[in-house]
């Protein structure tokens, strides 16, 4: 499992040293803030897209391993492409064909770590935190880097990253579904679940919440006067956060997945609430301490619901439907919805929008499995 861990690591080192500064860039280019909106919602609509279509593809023709394969070695070559344009225009294609090729990558791997754990699958996060690590040594050392040199070299961090990630890749165990004897059958079973729709309905609304913080946050502090340095070490403080939720998941989810995706909506209401109000840049490294109760909350319940409701051979489908369901559509609609609100009224009023949005969730799902989750509570 080892492989299973370097890979974790390094996808999630190149994602930080990429996605949380393109608003910058782009803002550097000289793009309004409805075209950034357009390109930050351009990106996760397509992992909606591929996320469900390569996942639902790899489980129809068990061509896990290759379809893995294919998206990191696409994803490269389209963030090569995206190096290299300046213009509006051209920038659309090249984040279209970003997205799409990623978007298969983390399903894959998640349903890969499920079916190799077996019935000890809620060891998931022991796995998932070395993203966090990942994530946490790019992010201090991405935001060291740019305030040093020019943001151009989150190009040639992620492309240098995503070759060894290539690499690991060769020896990484991805693992098929097995059959499924009627597999059309069952995906209309399990795009017919209601609590599945419920639970992808919630999650959806805080992956747009997340989508907002991530695009928008950076430019509220930039506009704060805040350094570099800070937007990195606050990703960095937040990736801290992540670390004791994934080691311990296994144990908070003895309640029951809805009833940690409950907790992980209250807490997410605070943290939007608490960006709406800060005064100064410093604020934000201990508002990112939340970003672990609620990101790291959400997705160890969201992949353990996913393999819980899947029926057999779609486990990979089931995962994909929720990478994209939450990276996708929800942060395809935060993106389009804060660069809109950024606008218009400025980045506070985007982030009292997360935060009503997250309540309005919140009190939707508790209400509908208020019996459900007083037992799970009781029980745990």
């Amino acid at each position: 499992m080892i492989t299973i861990r370097a890979f974790y690591f390094i996808y999630y080192a190149a994602a930080a040293s990429l996605i949380p500064f393109l608003t910058l860039y782009y803002q550097g280019l000289g793009l309004s803030g409805r075209e950034i909106g357009v390109l930050t919602g351009i990106s996760p609509l397509m992992t909606l897209v591929g996320a469900s279509v390569w996942s639902l593809l790899a489980d129809l023709t068990q061509k896990h391993r290759a379809l893995f394969f294919v998206g990191i070695v696409g994803a490269w070559g389209s963030v090569f492409l995206l190096s290299q344009i300046e213009t509006f225009a051209l920038l659309i294609p090249a984040v279209v064909a970003y997205a799409f090729f990623l978007a298969p990558v983390m399903p894959l791997l998640d349903n890969s770590v499920m079916v190799l754990l077996g019935k000890e699958n809620a060891g998931y996060g022991r796995f998932r935190v070395w993203g966090a690590y990942g994530w946490g040594v790019a992010a201090a050392i991405t935001g060291w880097l740019l305030q040093q040199t020019d943001l151009h070299w989150i190009f040639t961090i992620y492309l240098a990253l995503l070759l060894v990630l290539l690499l690991i890749s060769t020896r990484l165990p991805i693992q098929q579904t097995g059959s499924q004897p009627n597999f059309w059958r069952g995906l209309g079973q399990l795009l017919t679940n209601r609590r599945w729709l419920l639970f992808l309905t919630v999650a959806l609304v805080e992956g747009m919440s997340l989508s907002i913080f991530l695009n928008y946050l950076f430019l509220h502090l930039e506009s704060m006067g805040a350094s570099r340095v800070v937007m990195g070490l606050s990703l960095t403080i937040a990736t801290i956060s992540e670390i004791p939720i994934f080691l311990y998941s296994s144990r908070l989810l003895r309640r029951g997945a809805p009833f940690l995706l409950a907790v992980s909506l209250g807490i997410m209401v605070i943290r939007a609430f608490a960006y709406a109000s800060m005064t100064a840049p410093w604020q934000v490294l201990l508002i990112s301490l939340l970003h672990g109760p609620t990101f790291s909350a959400m997705w160890s319940a969201g992949v353990a619901y996913a393999n819980e409701t899947a029926v057999s051979g779609l486990s990979a489908t089931a995962q994909g439907v929720f990478n994209g369901t939450v990276l996708g559509l929800g942060s395809a609609l935060g993106a389009v919805v804060g660069g809109f609100l950024y606008d218009s009224s400025g980045a506070v009023v985007a982030f009292q929008w997360a935060g009503w949005a997250t309540l309005a969730a919140l009190i939707i799902f508790v209400g509908v499995h208020r019996q459900s989750l007083i037992k799970l509570s009781a029980s745990g």
